[in-house]
């Protein structure tokens, strides 16, 4: 994509994809690439400031022999992820209201 995605954006994508169903790093990264280009290493510091700041749980299951570290939302997950998509939703009109010149100064 051409356009950069902010950090913030990127934590929105991951909440609302883990509050779809419980879901591990390589997975998250793989829905992620498909809005904005991001490496993995970049986005394991993401989810653990998501961890840290209590927005999701982590457990371990047992894969084909190897542990996969799993990630699920919280209840305050949710709230966040509540308030960012009404934060998107806010963004998004003002943008597409400034392009198909609906919004003036």
């Amino acid at each position: 994509m051409y356009y950069p995605v902010s950090s913030v954006l990127i934590e929105c994508l991951i909440l609302s994809i883990v509050a779809g169903s419980d879901s591990y790093g390589y997975e998250i990264s793989q829905t992620v690439k498909l809005a904005a280009s991001i490496k993995e290493s970049s986005l394991y510091p993401i989810l653990r400031k998501l961890e840290q700041n209590g927005y999701l749980s982590t457990y371990n299951q047992e894969f084909q022999g190897r542990n996969r570290k799993y990630y699920s939302i919280t209840e305050e997950g949710r709230k966040q992820l509540l308030y960012l998509k009404e934060e998107w939703d806010i963004y998004k009109e003002t943008i597409d209201g400034i392009i198909e010149g609906r919004l003036k100064k």
